[in-house]
């Protein structure tokens, strides 16, 4: 825990806050990582597309941090530690292209409805505490993870997941 005592909804936001930005810093290193091993372009081409996303979501974060006077640095989401953890141990199995391109998929979809829990519950606190603008920001967030679940959903049951069997 980051604090003694939580004894507001500030103190819980905040907490939110910090962990969002830990597990968003954690995933813009893992996310090469993912592409790198992702043998379908289309795949490859999301993940590297989804880096660009996280980066400026950190960039959110880091913007709603900075305008609530929070330092948002100094804790790590271990939640998203274990996902990322999860993730790097199937990308070290053995299996065929297809196989891995499944497992990735079914890895990011774990990390990003991680990421739409995470994002929803922030961005609720903040409206409930009249933060406005950092509501704004994370909802804008919290929609671009439900569409890049979407998107890993429509890629695994339309194509991928077909070709691994």
């Amino acid at each position: 825990m980051f604090f003694d005592k939580m004894e507001t909804l500030d103190d819980l936001f905040e907490m939110q806050l910090k962990d969002l930005y830990s597990a968003e810093t954690q995933l813009v290193k893992a996310l090469p990582m993912m592409a790198e091993k992702a043998k379908d372009g289309r795949l490859r081409a999301g993940f590297e597309r989804h880096l660009r996303e996280t980066e400026k979501q950190v960039e959110r974060l880091e913007r709603i941090g900075k305008n609530l006077n929070l330092d948002l640095d100094g804790h790590t989401c271990k939640a998203m530690a274990g996902l990322i953890a999860e993730g790097q141990e199937t990308m070290s199995e053995r299996a065929t292209d297809e196989v891995m391109d499944a497992a990735l998929i079914a890895a990011s979809q774990r990390i990003e409805h991680y990421e739409i829990s995470g994002y929803g519950t922030a961005a609720h606190f903040a409206e409930r505490l009249g933060h406005n603008e950092a509501a704004d920001l994370l909802r804008q967030t919290l929609e671009e993870e439900q569409l890049t679940d979407t998107k890993l959903n429509e890629l695994a049951k339309n194509y991928l997941n077909a070709k691994a069997m």
